[in-house]
């Protein structure tokens, strides 16, 4: 079984949201909403939230990440004994439009650091993202682990398997055994660079949006 990403452990403390003393951007407030137990989101100040996402729960952003329009960030459901288990994002990640990550009760959603997130997949718990993965356009990833820089193309589902570090799975491609997991191949040298230099824009697109909306 992979372990929790390094970046996770190693972490700074986040910082909640609320109370309204928190020196973030105003907007940051109306994004922000209780899970049915009262839990809060909890935001690193150097993250950045378009105003149409949604975050809900015992949701955890780390340092410097994106999160784009309309994604929606949810840990709410609650076990027998009435815990609710978070939903993580590493450092550096960015979680695109319409991105929904969600868990079922009693298991966790842990994505590691400099993660992308792209448009419309889905993420969903148990489920852990190591370090420097791709989930790509629409893709839908649930009951997985993956080791550290996976790249998931568009489309494609990855369900109730672990895949070893560096492995690409193809565009609409179904991985849901350990004999498709042992039939991928490794993520080329060129891909490596795009994935790298997709993960670089985002930052560049988050520290844009701090200077335009914080001044």
């Amino acid at each position: 079984m992979i372990q929790m990403p390094s970046s996770m452990l190693s972490r700074k403390p986040i910082c909640g949201m609320l109370p309204p003393e928190v020196p973030m951007n105003d907007v940051f407030h109306t994004l922000l909403q209780p899970d049915p137990k009262g839990h809060l989101p909890l935001v690193d100040t150097s993250a950045w939230l378009h105003p149409t996402a949604q975050l809900i729960g015992k949701v955890r952003i780390g340092a410097d990440v994106l999160v784009c329009a309309n994604a929606v960030l949810r840990a709410d459901e609650t076990t027998p004994d009435g815990e609710v288990s978070p939903v993580e994002i590493g450092p550096g990640c960015n979680v695109q439009d319409g991105v929904i990550v969600h868990a079922l009760a009693g298991t966790e959603v842990v994505v590691g650091q400099g993660v992308s997130l792209a448009h419309g997949c889905v993420v969903h718990g148990p489920c852990v993202i190591a370090d420097g993965c791709f989930v790509g356009f629409r893709a839908v990833v649930f009951r997985a682990e993956l080791g550290e820089g996976v790249m998931v193309s568009a489309g494609a589902v990855v369900q109730d398997v672990d895949l070893p570090p560096g492995v690409h799975v193809p565009p609409g491609a179904t991985v849901t055994t350990e004999a498709e997991v042992a039939a991928l191949r490794r993520v080329t040298v060129e891909e490596r660079v795009l994935l790298d230099a997709i993960a670089a824009e985002n930052q560049e697109l988050l520290a844009g949006y701090r200077r335009v909306f914080e001044g």
